[in-house]
């Protein structure tokens, strides 16, 4: 491969680094503001625990292959972040613009990881396509389970809105 291919692939490992660093922002902000819907706290919470060791992991990826992380590109991605947890606490469904937020964004980290396996493969990197794997496997996870909690979290909230 060439040495394109491999600066595309560190480009974008530290691209997911940065998602990932957003992703812990996000989640920590929407954990905060769950406490009326404890399964859905719960699952957050999960995840959140996920996202930060996928951070981690990508972050070895990077050392191993002789990078570092972009500090400007984590900073940037955790301030949309925090501004994004911030702009929750004004409207009254949170909980369900979250959801459909983070099912959103669930869906743009699955296509990052999809290159970044189909990258890896191309220059020969099998330990991050492995890596890459195991966190799709977790990022699909989150995604289904967002999907399919859609719409008895939507009827909760009005169930809740309406008493």
């Amino acid at each position: 491969m060439t040495a394109k291919a491999e600066e595309d692939l560190m480009a974008w490992l530290r691209n997911a680094h940065a998602m990932e660093e957003q992703a812990v922002t996000m989640l920590e902000a929407l954990a905060g503001r769950t406490g009326d819907y404890p399964e859905v706290k719960t699952r957050i919470e999960r995840h959140l625990r996920e996202t930060r060791s996928q951070a981690e992991a990508l972050e070895e990826c990077i050392k191993r292959r002789g990078g570092d992380t972009s500090t400007l590109k984590d900073m940037a991605g955790k301030i949309i972040a925090f501004g994004q947890g911030m702009s929750g606490m004004f409207v009254d469904d949170e909980i369900v613009k979250g959801a459909m937020a983070s099912y959103t964004f669930e869906h743009m980290e699955i296509a990052a990881y999809r290159v970044l396996i189909a990258a890896a493969e191309a220059v020969g990197d099998a330990q991050t396509k492995s890596t890459c794997e195991r966190i799709l496997k977790e990022e699909i996870s989150m995604a289904s389970d967002l999907e399919a909690s859609l719409p008895d979290l939507t009827r909760k909230y009005l169930s809740r809105q309406g008493s």
